[in-house]
């Protein structure tokens, strides 16, 4: 195998799909039969169960979101997608043991290969359940817990309960509601006191089935003075009708503790998008979302910091690149709830043809605090003529002695820095796609070298085809 990193970030590299052979199927539509045969294959305990049900409930009252993307919503017909659907209730913990199907599915994208080079635990997720689950040894001796969501509910409850849709409460909104009450799959992470992770945990989703939506739930908790890298990367194929993507991520890092959560999303224009991701940090813990959006019919995502403990420290850095016929709403909620608490929000997106990026933020800071400091930054490029942007952030700063800046510009590529380029032998797409890179570049040398490899050559794919 190459030495060269890759992640197999390409356009349609994870256009393909298997045969489907499905030993759980929920059917299509959403009742309280399907949440009931949900919780009866998973072998739900009853906490759970009563959690569901009242989920599916709060679901069912909420209404869509009506004060943005309220047009391509109502295309999501909820009856005509299936929630569930899985192979085996059990994950495998080595790669042999993998159905050969689903084997070679992570082989094509490279799973295994990246597992050997510097990860130090990966979950690969196939529709609704883990097909594989693995930690290093060493860091299993350590405490150190990787798994998926039902196997940490069910062999880890005094800590999985403890903080189980505590972050996100059930009726936050209608997507995290339904995501309650069907969810499956997911990661659950707990690094106890003082363990510091030097390698990334990984996990991968991979949504295979037609008419599908993918539901996990990801519970990573650092334990005072812990350190943990958590990274997740997402495909789907390309059909012709909707899939549904909604997860659910909470975090919590303890005193003093650090959390890093990078996302890569390369969905298939079919996907829609929509997921809650909040994180809480306690005094003196550092919270950071690097997070890159590209593809999907439509993303509506804006990881959030409640930075509960005194001086507490959020991030969130973001990429969002919209190409034709994608609407990437993106953002970051900061709330501080507590003195000299710092908050740093930069967002950088693109709109390619007739895409459209959207920046949606909120920063809160309360009469009572003291010594609080946030800095937004929001900064859009437009390709095309018929390209668009939006940024709405929300800043509500009360009482003295905090500081907030922001900043925000819209920029198109310079005629002049395309032809000038051109005229050193660069064709036009090469020069659009240098341009592109130097827009981003500051945002993406903060991914792992890995990652931000792949980056700059997904974005190379991107504007193929952009000009002319």
């Amino acid at each position: 195998m190459s030495d060269k990193p890759d992640l197999n970030l390409d356009v349609d590299f994870g256009n393909f799909n298997v045969p489907e052979h499905h030993a759980f199927d929920a059917g299509y539509g959403i009742t309280e039969d399907t949440v009931r045969y949900i919780c009866d294959v998973k072998n739900d305990p009853e906490w759970i169960r009563d959690f569901r049900l009242r989920a599916l409930k709060t679901f069912q009252e909420k209404p869509l979101p009506t004060h943005w993307a309220t047009e391509d919503l109502n295309n999501i017909e909820f009856e005509k997608i299936r929630y569930y659907l899985a192979n085996s209730q059990e994950p495998k913990r080595t790669w042999e043991e993998v159905p050969d199907d689903v084997k070679r599915t992570f082989e094509r994208l490279g799973i295994p290969e990246k597992e050997r080079k510097f990860l130090a635990g990966v979950e690969a997720q196939f529709d609704s359940e883990a097909a594989y689950s693995n930690v290093k040894e060493e860091l299993a001796k350590e405490g150190v817990i990787f798994v998926g969501s039902t196997e940490g509910l069910q062999k880890h409850p005094e800590v999985f309960r403890k903080w189980f849709g505590k972050v996100i409460p059930t009726g936050d909104n209608k997507f995290s509601a339904l995501n309650s009450a069907v969810f499956s799959g997911g990661s659950f992470i707990y690094i106890p006191p003082g363990v510091k992770v030097k390698h990334p945990l990984q996990a991968y989703f991979r949504i295979n089935a037609e008419n599908f939506g993918q539901f996990e739930r990801t519970l990573i908790i650092a334990d005072e003075g812990a350190e943990v890298m958590y990274m997740e990367g997402c495909t789907a194929p390309r059909f012709g009708t909707v899939t549904l993507h909604s997860a659910v991520v909470e975090l919590v890092a303890c005193k003093g503790a650090k959390i890093q959560y990078i996302t890569v999303q390369n969905w298939s224009p079919n996907v829609f998008n929509l997921v809650t991701k909040r994180a809480l940090a306690l005094e003196e813990a550092e919270v950071k979302w690097i997070d890159c959006n590209i593809g999907s019919r439509l993303t509506m995502k804006y990881p959030g910091v409640v930075l509960k403990g005194r001086k507490a420290r959020g991030e969130v850095i973001s990429i969002a690149l919209a190409n034709n016929g994608q609407h990437q709403d993106t953002g970051a909620k900061m709330v501080h709830a507590a003195d000299e608490t710092t908050s740093n929000i930069i967002s950088k997106s693109i709109s390619i043809g007739n895409g459209r990026a959207s920046y949606r933020g909120l920063v809160h800071i309360p009469r009572h605090l003291k010594g609080c400091k946030n800095n937004t930054e929001c900064d859009a490029l437009l390709i095309s003529p018929e390209s668009r942007t939006d940024t709405y952030p929300a800043i509500v700063v009360r009482g003295q002695g905090n500081s907030v800046q922001h900043e925000a510009s819209v920029s198109k590529v310079s005629a002049e820095q395309i032809f000038y380029m051109q005229q050193r032998g660069l064709s036009e797409a090469q020069a659009m796609s240098l341009s592109v890179n130097g827009f981003v570049n500051d945002l993406v040398s903060q991914f792992p070298l890995e990652y931000s490899i792949e980056l700059k050559r997904l974005i190379d794919l991107e504007m193929e085809g952009s000009v002319g």
